[in-house]
């Protein structure tokens, strides 16, 4: 095998992997997209029940993570002590909070996005 045969191989073998890379970044992107609003919800009940569990029922924030319903698995969780808030987040994706109200006990943050539309 000739070096410049083997060069056009590897070429082509270069030009296939960057096609295959692309596509999967692609059907990444248009995935988390499409799961946007069911993160957004998501994350919303993770911080809700993530607080209550930090600062209603006083359990260490990497104990709230046994009380996410199946499917939440990728939600982390933040905690801010001084304000005592607690916010869910996937990265890059959605984000919530909920602070804790000795009256009112723990309040979602005012949702900033675009609600969804409901036909």
């Amino acid at each position: 095998m000739s070096l410049s045969s083997w060069l056009m191989m590897a070429r082509r073998f270069l030009w296939g992997g960057l096609i295959v890379l692309a596509l999967l970044a692609l059907s990444a992107f248009v995935y988390a997209r499409s799961m946007t609003p069911k993160l957004q919800l998501g994350v919303g009940y993770a911080a809700r029940v993530a607080c209550g569990c930090r600062y209603i029922e006083g359990r260490p924030l990497k104990s709230c993570y046994s009380d996410y319903e199946p499917g939440m698995a990728p939600i982390r969780l933040k905690d801010d002590p001084a304000t005592k808030t607690v916010t869910a987040y996937v990265p890059l994706v959605a984000s919530r909070s909920a602070r804790f109200d000795a009256l009112l006990g723990c309040r979602p943050t005012p949702f900033r996005g675009t609600p969804l539309k409901v036909h």
